[in-house]
């Protein structure tokens, strides 16, 4: 097509999030090119600096630098600029005088570091991150919707573990989601 304009994102109708880019294909005329959502599971290693390959399906969304963060339950999160940029301002409308406000902020700003990809596709991964999640040598890449998710192998086998689906999927009508 022709030169990005503008990486926009869309909310469909099933709560993700799909990202695409208004593009100039002529001198009159634009174009929508849809660029995706973060989804799969991919298997990599670490190397002994703590560089770590990004599949390129996500290097196609995320870009050539992009957030990685402390997660929840033990994993990392990965953020492309625009999704980081939406979720910071979210952490900033959290009231200041809130003490689990804070902590939370904190959680998620401090440990946040902002990766390059070289031209082997690997970012290298901060030393406090891979401690963190117990990084060391096989990780699982999770695409999650809007973000990826980056797990030690034998958590993520733990956690993955589909058992009480039927239990869970009865509960989501809840939080609004029904199948």
């Amino acid at each position: 097509f022709g030169m990005p304009l503008k990486k926009c994102l869309l909310f469909c109708p099933f709560s993700c999030k799909i990202y695409f880019e208004v593009v100039k294909s002529g001198t009159k005329w634009y174009s929508v090119v849809v660029i995706g959502m973060f989804m799969g599971e991919y298997n990599h290693t670490i190397d002994a600096k703590g560089r770590l390959i990004i599949p390129s399906k996500f290097r196609e969304i995320l870009g050539d630098n992009f957030v990685v963060t402390k997660g929840l339950d033990g994993c990392l999160f990965v953020y492309d600029n625009t999704e980081w940029t939406a979720f910071e301002e979210k952490l900033k409308a959290l009231p200041l005088t809130n003490k689990e406000s804070r902590k939370f902020v904190r959680f998620f700003l401090a440990g946040a570091a902002n990766v390059e990809v070289d031209k082997q596709g690997r970012i290298l991964l901060p030393a406090v991150l891979r401690a963190f999640a117990a990084l060391d040598k096989e990780v699982i890449l999770a695409g999650v919707g809007g973000r990826i998710e980056i797990w030690n192998k034998e958590k993520w086998e733990e956690v993955s573990e589909y058992d009480d689906m039927d239990d869970i999927a009865e509960h989501m009508s809840d939080l609004g989601l029904m199948l």
